[in-house]
């Protein structure tokens, strides 16, 4: 990869901040038999009267045997948006820095670019949903400093050439963020096992898609110990709560759950692309590496609308680039997907 020093991306405000101290970062065993009057809290016991560990330790031990890495290369927040927003603001100069998306992808990416005052220069998917790598480089300029991959992509569902996204790691002069909420759905490697290879990469992850914890928010993000520890710097002190911690923690737990849930979904994927090639009006069932199909159909506004009528509730992504009458399916169970097409087949 290209040499330069990630230092320098880096806002010269942050690199001077001091980071907020909290209690539990004084102090840092809670379990210990000690008598704590250092933080403030109420001293009755409701078991949550206690502040969480800011450092989410327990949970970042059980990540880090499961990937392989160091828990000094985990930073964990508030759903993946948290984690996302504090790239931003650590690496995005407000008012003249930008980052380059490639739609038609998450949207939440350029809602921050907006909410952080960051220029937003988008370069289209190709025709097979495949990044422009040269177009992509061709884009960048001294003042781009985050590259958004989200792969498997939401809304299109395709895990992008590994070759591409090695491709653009080694030709982009910024952080390349990997978002990858749908890698347990998919048969290609994490790059979380290519962290050491390429210092400007960041890989993002989630328990709310293959765990089933969308309630709890926890978002997951991967990357160079030094990376890590600037974001560790400006997260808030104590932003994962302590029931998302124990949550998750027991979900880590019983990962054979994980596995025959993930295992049924991909089986009703394949169910449904099936059922859904004999609908008459759906033109087109892009291939998935997701928990959903991107489906083009006659007419994505009428029959979402007939959909939504018959009490089913799908995503009409109609308005994004590339995808015209285009429906997004999230896979279900086997009786919601059995609904669905008898529904569908019902649709004049």
């Amino acid at each position: 990869m290209k040499n330069f020093s990630i230092d320098n991306l880096i806002r010269e405000n942050i690199k001077n901040i001091k980071p907020y101290s909290s209690a539990r970062d004084e102090y840092k065993d809670a379990t210990a038999d000690m008598v704590f009057i250092d933080a403030n809290e109420n001293p009755f016991q409701t078991n949550v009267n206690r502040y969480p560990d800011p450092q989410q330790s327990k949970v970042k031990e059980r990540l880090a045997d499961l990937k392989g890495v160091k828990t000094t290369q985990i930073l964990l927040g508030n759903g993946s948006d948290e984690v996302l927003d504090l790239l931003f603001r650590a690496f995005c100069e407000p008012n003249r820095d930008n980052v380059i998306t490639l739609p038609p992808t998450y949207g939440m990416y350029s809602v921050l670019a907006d909410l952080n005052a960051v220029q937003i220069q988008s370069v289209l998917l190709d025709d097979n949903f495949e990044p422009r790598v040269n177009e992509i480089l061709d884009t960048q300029n001294e003042f781009s400093k985050i590259l958004f991959l989200c792969s498997p992509n939401n809304p299109t569902a395709n895990s992008f050439s590994a070759h591409k996204i090695e491709e653009l790691l080694n030709g982009f002069n910024g952080i390349v963020v990997i978002d990858e909420a749908y890698i347990d759905f998919s048969n290609c490697d994490s790059w979380v096992s290519r962290l050491n290879d390429f210092h400007n990469l960041v890989v993002t992850q989630t328990l709310s898609k293959a765990y089933g914890l969308a309630g709890i928010r926890l978002g997951i993000c991967y990357a160079s110990e030094f990376i890590i520890s600037v974001l560790n710097k400006i997260k808030p002190p104590y932003n994962v709560n302590q029931l998302t911690q124990d949550r998750a923690i027991e979900r880590l737990n019983d990962l054979e759950q994980v596995k025959q849930e993930v295992s049924s979904i991909l089986t009703e994927r394949q169910a449904l692309s099936e059922d859904l090639s004999s609908i008459s009006f759906v033109n087109t069932i892009y291939k998935s590496d997701a928990n959903f199909l991107l489906v083009k159909v006659d007419d994505a506004n009428l029959r979402y609308a007939q959909l939504i009528e018959r009490g089913v509730v799908v995503r009409n992504r109609t308005t994004q680039p590339l995808c015209e009458n285009c429906l997004r399916f999230t896979i279900g169970t086997q009786s919601e997907n059995k609904q669905l097409i008898k529904i569908l087949n019902e649709l004049n």
